[in-house]
């Protein structure tokens, strides 16, 4: 009897084999798509930072890509010029220890031994002079008082600074000189240059454009400003006028690098050399400081940022204008740009809590301060005789914070 052959059933037996069989092959096919596109991405990716490594004194974005956000290292990465000391320069007069023991910085929720505090918020450096004299000094995370802190945008204050040197020297004449009549080039570019005087520069408003994001982003103007390999250029060619002047407060890095190239111009010599001979010098300096460049090619100072010093000596920047810009009876700085460029003053521009490149303590009038990224300060409080430096890796606590911090620290020495 002859064996009679069904047909497979739907779904079952042989066309399901089939249809396995017909799946494999299309998920190898996946799979090799997706390694195949995996692999490029990688290739691209490698590619990319490899010429990224290749550029870094030649590109911003490359810059960015390999560094990426600034941090305190950056001291290291970027090439510097040195600003020599006063190699005859005494230390700082110490006086006696003062107690900070019990300090209640309001982040940390109660009493904390202040030492904890800083050590906690990764500060690497706090000092406090009063009555001219050293009174508490502490350093972390492996630095010592001849460790050179980086200053950020502290910077800026050395900046503003020696633009009133400038002014009381007669190499600039004024302060409501136009930005153009030292750099021509911008009024060729966009006549509304013409506009911007010098004051508007040094107290954020200018009415520049400036454009910055938080997102992992490297052409912002943040990027540009702090990256740039020709800062020159990156002032004269990115630049562009958003509104009139002396309107409307926008902190900026252009602003800072405009009037370094106006000092260049202005003295007829690089900015740290000037500063090394009208500022550094004369403070009585205990160390070298630098100053970080763009690049070598360029050899332009990261007016934005970059002075390196030790904390000690920046903390004699705020002992200067504490004094009304007099340094051991000498004159260094002429009194009136020292208590213009720390006033609380909206009569000539539109922020009461900011002025020529220094901030202003609106809660306790007369203080005022120097603020870089990370949390770098020189604060300085005249009705308490005092001056605070903090330097430190990180914030560790925000802003208001060490504010608060500060103002204790004053507060507790304002009538001893």
């Amino acid at each position: 009897m002859r064996e009679t052959i069904e047909p497979a059933s739907p779904g079952r037996g042989t066309t399901a084999r089939g249809r396995e069989a017909t799946r494999r092959p299309r998920l190898r096919r996946l799979v090799r798509g997706l390694t195949k596109s995996i692999v490029a991405v990688l290739v691209a990716m490698l590619a990319l930072y490899g010429w990224a490594w290749l550029s870094l004194d030649r590109s911003a974005i490359a810059r960015a890509l390999v560094w990426t956000d600034a941090d305190v290292g950056d001291q290291y990465r970027f090439p510097s010029r040195l600003i020599p000391a006063d190699k005859g320069a005494g230390p700082l007069p110490r006086g006696r220890e003062i107690d900070l023991r019990v300090t209640p910085p309001r982040a940390a929720g109660g009493d904390l031994a202040f030492d904890d505090f800083l050590r906690g918020t990764d500060t690497r450096a706090f000092l406090v002079v009063h009555k001219d004299r050293l009174v508490y000094e502490r350093y972390f995370g492996g630095s010592d008082r001849h460790t050179r802190q980086t200053s950020f945008s502290v910077a800026k204050s050395f900046v503003s600074t020696l633009v009133g040197i400038a002014i009381a020297e007669g190499r600039i004449k004024s302060v409501e000189d136009p930005v153009t009549a030292y750099l021509p080039e911008l009024a060729k570019r966009d006549p509304r240059f013409a506009q911007i005087k010098l004051r508007d520069l040094l107290t954020m408003s200018s009415g520049l454009r400036y454009w910055k994001t938080d997102l992992p982003w490297p052409w912002d103007d943040d990027t540009f400003t702090y990256y740039g390999v020709d800062l020159r250029e990156v002032a004269l060619d990115r630049t562009q006028v958003e509104r009139p002047p002396g309107q409307r407060w926008l902190y900026t890095n252009y602003n800072p690098l405009l009037l370094g190239m106006v000092l260049e111009r202005a003295t007829g010599m690089p900015v740290s050399e000037y500063m090394a001979t009208r500022l550094w010098q004369p403070l009585g300096a205990e160390a070298d400081a630098t100053w970080s460049l763009d690049s070598e090619r360029s050899g332009f100072e990261k007016m934005e940022s970059g002075l390196n010093a030790t904390p000690v000596d920046f903390a004699r920047l705020g002992l200067l204008f504490l004094h009304h810009g007099e340094w051991n009876g000498r004159r260094v700085v002429p009194k009136g740009w020292a208590d213009a460029a720390t006033a609380a003053d909206t009569t000539t521009d539109p922020a009461d809590f900011y002025q020529y490149f220094w901030w202003v303590d609106v809660e306790r009038p007369g203080r005022f301060y120097a603020l870089g990224n990370y949390g770098q300060y020189v604060y300085v409080a005249p009705d308490a005789d005092t001056v605070v430096a903090r330097f430190g890796g990180d914030w560790g606590v925000d802003n208001r914070d060490w504010l608060a911090t500060f103002r204790d620290v004053a507060d507790r020495l304002a009538h001893r």
